[in-house]
């Protein structure tokens, strides 16, 4: 049976064992999210030895030359020594400089301790009390001297329930950026732009449409956002007060009859999609059904946590 050793500790796992589950399994308490390659949660460091790792190119080449994997994708070929991802010595500190409610979704505003490059539509890994989650950044890059981010707390969960309690001044740790499907393509200038959303997958729909705007989009811009309650219409005055957006709000019981009325009016139309599996899978189908290509509907899925 291959050892793996974690500092100073060693376990014994049978050969092929997950990774991660052999080191929770031995209580590290390795957090994760997703299990898929998606959430970056499970990140640890290679030192000595190999892995069988099912999805390599889901970190970037310079963090996977420095050892880094993801747990949850790899699998235990010999012995292997690792080091955990410890955000107080990997993560950049962060503090919080706003925490407001706006109807059921949190909007958390970050200050962190150096400047971030990012782009709309990229994700961030947030640390809090050992625990990490993925979130789509709501903020933009140029304009907003804060990260910003809209998050679903209504159901208890180990980092909602501590996100709850979080005030101005608190501190946390941000972990790994990384990109999803959804950005904004100058190229895109002149063509129709459809966001559709569910529920918080509308902030980083909101990041792209800012960004659109601020490159001068010509073409249309459209933004469906679905919620299950009004309430969950949260920057329906935000939506609003953007010149030069169609905003359409859905309630959930009535996404398809909405989806019935969304016909493209040009082939050339471009569409981002972003929330929930079901919803995400709901908005692809109709598109590609208008006779959309594949190639222009591209969809970042968020996955369910708490």
């Amino acid at each position: 049976m291959p050892d793996v050793y974690v500092g100073a500790q060693r376990i014994s796992v049978s050969a092929a064992s997950n990774l991660l589950d052999a080191l929770n399994g031995a209580g590290f308490n390795v957090p994760y999210s997703c299990r898929a390659g998606s959430c970056h949660a499970c990140m640890v460091r290679c030192v000595d030895g190999a892995v069988a790792d099912a999805l390599p190119d889901a970190l970037p080449v310079a963090k996977r030359e420095q050892g880094w994997r993801l747990a949850c994708q790899c699998s235990v070929l010999g012995d292997l020594q690792v080091a955990l991802y410890d955000p107080r010595l990997d993560g950049l500190p962060a503090s919080v400089c706003a925490a407001d409610w706006l109807g059921e979704v949190l909007r958390l505003r970050l200050l962190p301790e150096r400047a971030l490059r990012y782009h709309a539509g990229q994700h961030l890994l947030l640390w809090l009390g050992g625990v990490a989650r993925p979130y789509s950044l709501a903020s933009l890059p140029g304009e907003d001297d804060f990260l910003e981010f809209h998050i679903d707390c209504r159901r208890p969960g180990a980092f909602c329930d501590q996100l709850r309690r979080l005030r101005v001044g608190d501190r946390l740790r941000l972990g790994e950026l990384r990109d999803g499907a959804l950005h904004y393509d100058p190229d895109w200038q002149a063509r129709p732009l459809w966001l559709l959303a569910s529920g918080t997958g509308l902030a980083p729909l909101w990041a792209v449409a800012r960004e659109a705007l601020r490159q001068g989009h010509t073409g249309e811009i459209k933004v469906l956002h679905v919620a299950a309650s009004d309430a969950g219409h949260y920057l329906a005055d935000a939506l609003q007060g953007l010149a030069g957006l169609a905003v359409e709000q859905v309630l959930a019981e009535h996404l398809d009859s909405a989806l019935a009325q969304l016909r493209p009016t040009s082939r050339q139309t471009m569409a981002l999609l972003c929330g929930s599996p079901s919803s995400v899978e709901r908005f692809a189908k109709h598109l590609f059904v208008a006779g959309l290509p594949r190639n222009q509907v591209l969809a970042d899925v968020f996955v369910e946590h708490a």
